[in-house]
């Protein structure tokens, strides 16, 4: 048997609620100044319900070449990566009208 959706009820392979839910998501990406005149990148605004953050923080980590974490549905990465992290998540699929 074919796997169903738990939201809609439809085979895994026709159900189209993540890139429904990825388009109504707010995301939030600034930079905050930290001890030491540190700057942090803050990604916030991502359900971890509908997108897997913890791999996606591990991509921006990789990509960005930067140390960061996660935290209760926050990115945070090491230094002044808005520009880089908006393309990032422009190339998961994630809409550009998303980011506020």
């Amino acid at each position: 048997m074919t796997e169903v959706c738990a939201v809609c009820g439809l085979p895994k392979d026709l159900c189209i609620c993540g890139t429904i839910s990825q388009e109504t998501q707010k995301i939030r990406i600034y930079t905050k100044n930290v001890s030491f005149r540190k700057v942090v990148t803050i990604i916030s605004g991502l359900d971890p319900k509908i997108t897997d953050v913890k791999s996606l923080a591990k991509t921006f980590k990789n990509k960005l070449a930067c140390g960061g974490t996660y935290e209760e549905g926050t990115i945070e990465l090491q230094g002044d990566h808005v520009d880089k992290a908006k393309k990032i998540l422009k190339d998961a699929g994630f809409p550009e009208s998303s980011f506020v």
